[in-house]
């Protein structure tokens, strides 16, 4: 089995409901998550946020992810908003996302952002104007150099994209070639019959890969087989990065180090569902 890069979720201020479990100061997260044994992070932040290069650099931890999700909770800002100001303000937004990830080596993940079909508005309609802005993010992104990644999210939360099919059906639709699908475990134990079975079916078109169990905690806290996940990503050849985002239990710290030290257990195909769980606050 191959080895992957892990990243670890990230913000400078979370939620006190949010997968996130390192927060602080950008520079000292990266350092923090070094520390642990991360290879990179991925930041929950605005389009705004300033970054300094040279020190991400210097960390030697690489920001592999933006979540542009943000946009929407704080900003208001959808790809489905019915105002077209707010279509264009959200469009700009992204492509301020898609160039500092360009700068960054990275790529930028839409979630909450796409927006959702509205109570009495025909569905084909709003994945027909989904589909055509993404195409122009699409070519904006590919023009950059930084991929898109469209995550599947539970039916409790979204009401667009809860399956990798979906998602898979949408991208040859409208034949967006610099985005893939994004996949998160916690999501998946949700949507999917068969969360194998998933990862197999995007092959090459899956560009990202969420881990947290069952309960939204960290691998190995829980009951899902990540031996069994982590064979069906060596199976599709997935050589991209898997990214740890779960409930900041029992502290984010000990969240993001159990993780980890799992799920290295997990590549060697060795790991059982419980072999790291330990009391949980």
């Amino acid at each position: 089995m191959q080895h992957w890069k892990y990243a670890v979720s990230a913000a400078e201020q979370r939620p006190q409901t949010s997968p996130l479990p390192l927060e602080g100061d950008l520079y000292e997260v990266l350092e923090q998550a070094a520390a642990l044994g991360y290879d990179g992070i991925e930041l929950h932040a605005r389009e705004y946020v300033p970054f300094d290069y040279e020190r991400i650099k210097e960390s030697g931890c690489k920001i592999r992810m933006l979540v542009t999700g943000r946009l929407f909770t704080e900003g208001n800002l959808s790809l489905l908003d019915g105002d077209p100001a707010k279509v264009d303000a959200c469009l700009e937004s992204m492509k301020i996302y898609l160039d500092k990830a360009a700068k960054l080596g990275a790529g930028i993940v839409l979630g909450w952002a796409k927006g959702t079909v509205a109570p009495g508005q025909d569905r084909e309609a709003a994945l027909r104007m989904l589909g055509e802005r993404l195409q122009i993010l699409d070519q904006y992104g590919s023009d950059a150099g930084a991929p898109i990644v469209i995550e599947a999210i539970n039916r409790y939360e979204t009401n667009l994209f809860h399956t990798a099919g979906e998602i898979l059906r949408f991208l040859d639709t409208y034949h967006l070639e610099n985005c893939y699908v994004h996949l998160d475990t916690f999501h998946m134990n949700i949507e999917e019959a068969d969360l194998c079975g998933a990862i197999r079916l995007c092959g090459k078109r899956l560009g990202y890969f969420h881990v947290a169990d069952n309960t939204r905690r960290y691998p190995g806290s829980g009951h899902l087989n990540f031996n069994e996940i982590f064979a069906a990503l060596d199976d599709i050849g997935y050589s991209g990065w898997v990214n740890v985002e779960c409930l900041p239990v029992p502290d984010g710290i000990t969240a993001a180090r159990q993780a980890l030290h799992y799920l290295k257990k997990c590549e060697a195909g060795n790991a059982e569902p419980s072999a790291v769980r330990s009391p949980i606050a």
